[in-house]
């Protein structure tokens, strides 16, 4: 294929990342998105196969890939999707590194050529910028999915002189890319790399659990402007495009996540927040709390005239949402208005209650965001929380909180309100709810999706 068709391919390749990325701000919309995006990777791979003489092993490799990616993705659980994101950052992350070794080894091969012998000074930069991200995403994924694996402790871990050693790494670790770039010497290129490894670390395990969806976010971005940065080392624009793409949406979504969480976006890119103490510990006071049962639950909900169900982690883990819009559709019948709250960050990922509800089928209007119905929840006669925790706790608005400032789902404003949980635990904060303890609240022990089941038949 000739140098400008293949630029005419990319530049339609890129129009479909493009339509993909729009699609997928909607649920409405979002299997549009993906599509696109399949139809955008498709004509991209294409159009670099022809480039390339060795087009035989690259299928091969795509083949096996892709067999591999189908089978994993067959077998993952809903509530596994978010550490299979953190797995794929990871391999993207890998990716960069691996192409930036073998750049330097044999630039030659890459179509990189200099005067003088070697690699330009421009590439050099390039490499060198592309192979630290490629390598803080890689080993910041791998601690993020053990965190959300449950394979690591999900709670900070915090220690004397922590944010002084990362910032000493990250010194050394530029020092020794300028090092690089001026001598073209294997020696400091090795060293940058491990230093990069070591700062992913070093960066993801001060961050606990309740902030995990941030860092999902925030390793897309990582993995996007690796992509981009060893694109430019290898002049392939469809490589800067993409990567680029990724990179912005990933920091965009990460402002919002931050903006829903109360975060400094700053201390998030540095990995700075939930690393300053040891964490919030549960209030150990005596405290009451009313419960009830499944069939108390069902009489409240069909003798109201709104109801409001408030998704969290803990429907995911029971796998509880054709329950629920089994409820939903039987409440609806009896002429109850219902409709669905989400969080931002519920669950372990961004969108991650928005993808369990499409699951079931759940129609989309029913299902609201924050902004779109806080206002309603003093006007509703029950909220359903079902597993969430730390995105409806009241202690958001006391002064002094860990959580303070945090926007919440107003469910404590409702006239009455049932909290289904397995038990009085604490959430990812790590802080008790007094949600849970005021009067107007019936808190009913139990697999959610079992819980569900007994509502409806009654």
């Amino acid at each position: 294929m000739k140098i400008n068709l293949i630029a005419i391919a990319y530049l339609i390749a890129s129009i479909f990342f493009i339509l993909s990325l729009r699609g997928l701000s909607s649920p409405l919309s979002a299997r549009r998105g993906n599509l696109f995006g399949v139809i955008g990777m498709a004509i991209a791979i294409v159009a670099t196969l022809t480039m390339t003489k060795n087009w035989e092993l690259i299928i091969l490799a795509v083949a096996i890939g892709g067999t591999i990616g189908t089978i994993v993705a067959r077998r993952i659980e809903m509530t596994q999707m978010p550490e299979l994101v953190a797995a794929m950052h990871s391999l993207v992350g890998l990716a960069a590194v691996l192409i930036a070794i073998s750049a330097v080894n044999n630039p030659n091969a890459f179509g990189i050529f200099s005067e003088t012998g070697g690699l330009p000074l421009i590439n050099r930069l390039e490499l060198f910028i592309g192979t630290f991200v490629g390598a803080i995403t890689f080993s910041g994924s791998i601690i993020a999915f053990g965190k959300l694996s449950g394979k690591l402790k999900s709670a900070p871990v915090v220690y004397w002189g922590q944010h002084q050693l990362n910032l000493v790494i990250a010194l050394a670790m530029l020092g020794f890319g300028f090092v690089f770039m001026v001598t073209e010497h294997w020696l400091p290129f090795i060293v940058m790399t491990c230093l990069a490894f070591v700062l992913g670390i070093l960066i993801i395990i001060p961050i606990g659990g309740a902030d995990m969806p941030v860092v999902i976010s925030m390793l897309n971005s990582y993995s996007g402007w690796a992509a981009a940065g060893i694109g430019f080392s290898l002049n392939n624009t469809m490589l800067i495009i993409s990567g680029s793409l990724v990179g912005s949406s990933g920091a965009i979504l990460s402002y919002i996540m931050c903006k829903a969480m109360n975060r400094s976006f700053f201390s998030v890119i540095l990995g700075g927040f939930g690393g300053d103490s040891e964490g919030p510990s549960a209030e150990t006071g005596a405290k009451n709390h009313r419960s009830g049962s499944a069939e108390d639950a069902a009489f409240l909900m069909s003798n109201a005239e709104s109801v409001i169900i408030v998704p969290g982690y803990g429907l995911a883990v029971a796998r509880a949402q054709h329950a629920v819009k089994e409820m939903a559709e039987k409440l609806t019948l009896n002429g109850v208005k219902v409709r669905y709250a989400i969080h931002p960050v519920a669950g372990r990922m961004p969108g991650h209650m928005n993808v369990l509800l499409a699951e079931a089928e759940i129609p989309y209007d029913q299902v609201l965001e924050m902004d779109e119905i806080n206002s309603d929840f003093s006007t509703t006669d029950v909220v359903l929380v079902l597993g969430a925790n730390d995105v409806v706790n009241p202690a958001a608005n006391v002064p002094g909180s860990p959580i303070h400032g945090m926007p919440i789902l107003d469910a404590y404003k409702a006239k009455t309100v049932l909290v289904v949980k397995r038990s009085m635990a604490v959430g990812y904060a790590g802080l008790d709810n007094d949600l849970f303890y005021m009067d107007k609240t019936m808190m009913i022990f139990g697999d959610a999706k079992k819980v569900v089941e007994g509502i409806v038949k009654n």
